[in-house]
């Protein structure tokens, strides 16, 4: 496949770290003498049990502590525990997140077995890359076929689609501030219009519609898979998934393309590193969990044999919008702040 993306690592200020997650659990059988590790990750919830399996089987004395939490907040918490950071290893993070991190010394390079086969823009390209990825996730309308008839609306097929009034009060979206799906769809609608003024113009005319922002990149997707709302703005894995399960869902691929960034992994900077957590991260891009990533996923680190998952476009590389994560990450505190001043106001109680 082509070279899509072009990454440069960046700088980055995040603003006030948020509380520790409470969504943590263990992974793998307890016993005598095993080692245990620490994985922050925002991989969505259904996705982490699948993916686990290869590894509980093939190293049954690594014990996996799972802290799970979306995007801003995992980015937030490495930020606020960069004196006495409780993670040994990311997984499955915003890469653009990891450029903030490792600006901020947090990162410790590492090379993990395999990363040949990581096409080489999904990667740090130093020699001990401070981030790899996995996958690549983009944005998605997720339309409530039976709500849109019902509320006489039309199926939106772009962008600027969602800016019309019949759409006012019938649109949820990931907020920016919590969810790497909100802050990926921000930042696309500011680089791709003609400036990022016109970019603000189009997000001000947006939040006329919208209901309320979620603080869950999956979130807005379920509500409309309920009939919460009529439309709810996710990404792609999230809108197929459930048209795959029979809702009434319509998942749109907007005809301007979508927003995007790469799940990626990474190594803690610690006083001691430990063995499992350089263990774990090799497995992280082995074959067999980059099978598992692609059977979510249009795009992949990681080649493989399994087919294009149903329901994305059939040429997922021409969905994607222009996307520089140096500029989203160094942008990104700035960004947010002005989101918030605009439009935290219809932000969802956290």
């Amino acid at each position: 496949m082509k070279k899509l993306f072009s990454f440069v690592m960046g700088a980055a200020v995040i603003g006030t770290a948020l509380a520790p997650s409470a969504n943590a659990w263990w992974w793998g059988k307890k016993g005598s003498e095993k080692a245990s590790i620490t994985v922050y990750t925002a991989l969505e919830d259904d996705q982490i049990p699948n993916y686990l399996k290869s590894f509980e089987r093939d190293y049954p004395n690594i014990e996996v502590n799972i802290v799970r939490d979306s995007t801003g907040i995992v980015t937030a918490k490495l930020l606020a525990e960069a004196e006495n950071p409780q993670a040994d290893v990311v997984w499955g993070l915003a890469a653009s997140s990891l450029l903030v991190a490792n600006d901020r010394g947090l990162i410790q390079g590492y090379a993990p077995k395999g990363l040949s086969k990581v096409k080489p823009s999904f990667r740090d390209p130093a020699k001990k890359p401070s981030w790899v990825g996995i996958d690549s996730w983009i944005s998605a309308f997720c339309v409530n076929k039976i709500e849109a008839q019902k509320n006489g609306l039309s199926i939106p097929k772009s962008w600027a689609d969602l800016t019309k009034p019949e759409y006012k009060g019938h649109i949820v979206m990931s907020n920016p501030a919590s969810s790497g799906t909100g802050y990926l769809s921000v930042a696309s609608r500011l680089q791709n219009l003609p400036s990022e003024e016109d970019g603000w113009n189009y997000l001000d005319a947006l939040h006329e519609n919208i209901a309320q922002y979620m603080h869950s990149g999956s979130k807005p997707c379920k509500a409309a898979g309920k009939g919460e709302y009529p439309i709810g703005v996710s990404f792609g894995y999230r809108a197929v998934k459930q048209v795959n399960m029979g809702q009434p869902i319509e998942a749109v691929f907007p005809k301007e393309g979508s927003g995007w960034d790469v799940e990626a992994n990474a190594l803690i900077k610690k006083d001691k590193i430990k063995p499992a957590a350089k263990t774990f991260l090799d497995w992280a891009i082995s074959p067999e969990v980059s099978r598992e990533y692609a059977k979510s996923f249009a795009i992949t680190a990681v080649e493989t044999d399994v087919p294009l998952p149903k329901g994305f476009p059939s040429n997922p590389e021409k969905q994607l919008a222009k996307n520089d994560l140096q500029w989203a990450a160094v942008n990104r505190e700035r960004i947010l702040a002005e989101w918030a001043k605009r439009y935290d106001g219809k932000s969802a109680p956290k």
